[in-house]
Formats: C-alpha cells, structure tokens, sequence
C-alpha cells in the first residue's frame, strides 16, 4: 500500500468508528428531569362543558427532549397540597370540576419514572409527588 493511501484509511477508520459510537448511544440512563403541563393555569368556564385537557412534557437528559405528551399519572388536590374530590382528572389529563365546586386548585401529572437513587415505593402524596417522582403541576379554577 502506498503512504499516500494511509491518511485516507484512516480518516475513514476513524469515520466508522465515530458512526459505532453515535450509533450506540450514551451510556447513562436517559432519565426525566421535569414534568410541565399545559396550560399553565386555565379556568373550567372558559372550555365547554367544564372539560379542560391538560398536557404533560418531560425535560429528559438525553435526546429526544422535551417530549410531548409523555404518558402520566394524573390527579388533583388543593393548593395547600390536601387531597381533594372537588376536580377529577382522566388517566388523558382531561380536568373537571365536581358539581359546585369553587376556588383553585391543582392538577398534577407524574411519570412513572424515579429519580435515580431514590426507591421505588407505592406512596403518593395528594399532590402527586412521593418517592422521588418527577412532578409537574397547573393551576384549575373552577368557578
């Protein structure tokens, strides 16, 4: 082989093995950082029927991100973070407020996914937290 051939074989050496390497991936877990929902804040007078569909996206450490919509946990409490039976929330994020209820609330969506290091437990806080999961929350007024 002539020296002239070699920067040429290795240029595409080093071209193969740059494409195995992208090809492979990262080797750290692809893991959730946030959860935001849309909207933001949103009043049930203002959609028909009182339905509000809510959106959840997740912030991830690799690629793709954000992802939307992410499949989550959905569920509703007060804003001092009670329990509550005033909204209901569909497993799609679709929010409506209970026959007379007033004043604002929180509606709260979470991925299964744990925050590394944490365990893996059952408990859920009223507002959707617990255990190291990764929650985002909007703000419901019913009216």
């Amino acid at each position: 082989m002539k020296h002239s051939a070699l920067p040429f074989l290795f240029l595409f050496v080093l071209a193969v093995a740059a494409a195995i390497t992208l090809a492979c991936g990262s080797s750290s877990p692809r893991t959730l950082q946030s959860v935001s929902i849309t909207p933001a804040t949103a009043n049930a007078q203002d959609y028909p029927d009182g339905q509000v569909p809510f959106t959840a996206a997740g912030s991830y450490t690799h690629p793709p991100s954000p992802v939307t919509p992410i499949s989550a946990t959905w569920g509703a409490c007060t804003t001092d973070g009670s329990a509550t039976t005033a909204v209901t929330v569909s497993s799609n994020g679709v929010a409506q407020c209970a026959s007379g209820a007033s004043g604002t609330y929180q509606v709260w969506a979470f991925d299964m996914s744990l925050i590394p290091g944490t365990a893996n437990c059952n408990v859920i806080t009223a507002c959707g937290g617990g255990c190291g999961r990764v929650t985002g929350t909007a703000q419901l007024t019913c009216p």
